[in-house]
């Protein structure tokens, strides 16, 4: 076991995103791994199926050797071999976010000059993952940013508790990662409230627009509803704000017994949170450009506070590469994040 670098997956708030960026950043460094104490904060901790597919989306990818990926295991080993190009058909079989674990292997996958195809079957609009929204709205245009390019297409939704959703990703070859630079969100470009619905009534996104309008004070352009297929009704508030240097989505989920008016009045708290401040890039965007600006090998952008993710993922990511992230507090709601 001492050739394992070990992990403990009970820092900062114990979830499973300590697993997710391990097993990244032990593909990305070739290193083998020992991950404790996995979700150990949880209320139900160890590992269920979507942290499983994440192990096994990684050990397909990087032909790994693990041992101790099972159901409720709070323990595994990881050693990964090189990372090859492909297409991959990943599915969780559960309603277990596909986002996060399309954030798993792609960046290990987008360091190669070879395409690659993915696709996702599970959840793509679930509680505390982001929405397949935000990833094609706001976390791969960062990345172009970069100079990677990644393109998506989704064929069908998938919310809880079926799940369900099938989406695709294709990853093309691409010149070496470029450092990240957003001091400043430039110029409002367009704005547009998208509300999804699927299986629900018909009254549900006329009482959502009609709660928003007042709140944005955005044009009734600005606002469109969109009915899909999937397994499992659903809803979706999705706040988009387009500017000359980034872009943040804000998604808030509908669920039964939970009033379509307290939906649109979370949305509109949540946009009325990011406007307060003059950063650009958003909590979540932050956590999840960590790990991009790793393979850069440096960069710099401005955020809102940074949650406990985003202080888990820098501490992860130092452990593997020895890089240091400065977070820098700039002024009382504004944060610079540097390596």
């Amino acid at each position: 076991m001492s050739n394992l670098l070990q992990i403990d997956g009970s820092y900062g708030e114990g979830g499973g995103q300590i697993l997710r960026t391990s097993l990244t950043m032990s593909m990305l460094t070739g290193t083998p791994i020992q991950i404790s104490n996995i979700r150990a904060k949880r209320s139900k901790p160890g590992l269920k199926a979507q942290h499983l597919a994440c192990i096994h989306a990684a050990q397909t990818i990087s032909n790994a050797e693990i041992s101790g990926a099972k159901p409720n295991s709070q323990q595994i080993i990881f050693r990964p071999n090189s990372i090859k190009a492909g297409d991959y058909h990943f599915r969780i079989g559960t309603a277990g976010s596909t986002t996060l674990l399309m954030q798993t292997v792609a960046p290990a996958l987008m360091t190669l000059n070879k395409k690659s195809t993915m696709i996702f079957e599970g959840g793509t609009h679930t509680q505390w993952a982001p929405t397949y929204d935000f990833i094609a709205q706001a976390y791969l245009p960062m990345l172009r940013r970069m100079g990677v390019a990644i393109e998506v297409n989704i064929e069908r939704y998938g919310f809880y508790p079926q799940g369900g959703g099938q989406w695709s990703a294709t990853i093309k070859p691409s010149s070496p990662i470029q450092a990240l630079k957003v001091l400043e969100r430039g110029e409002l470009l367009s704005q547009k409230a998208v509300i999804t619905c699927c299986k629900i009534p018909e009254h549900v996104p006329k009482r959502e627009i009609l709660t928003l309008l007042p709140h944005t004070q955005w044009s009734a352009k600005d606002f469109k509803s969109q009915w899909v297929n999937g397994l499992a009704g659903g809803n979706v508030i999705s706040l988009r704000l387009f500017y000359e240097n980034c872009s943040e989505v804000i998604d808030t989920l509908g669920r039964k017994g939970l009033a379509s008016h307290i939906v649109a009045n979370n949305a509109a708290k949540l946009l009325r949170q990011y406007l307060k401040t003059d950063a650009p890039i958003g909590e979540y965007l932050a956590d999840q450009l960590l790990l991009p600006m790793a393979i850069a090998k440096g960069g710099v952008f401005r955020t809102t506070t940074p949650s406990q993710h985003t202080f888990s993922n820098r501490k992860i990511i130092e452990v593997f590469t020895g890089q240091y992230f400065k977070f820098e507090k700039v002024s009382n709601n504004m944060w610079e994040i540097s390596l």
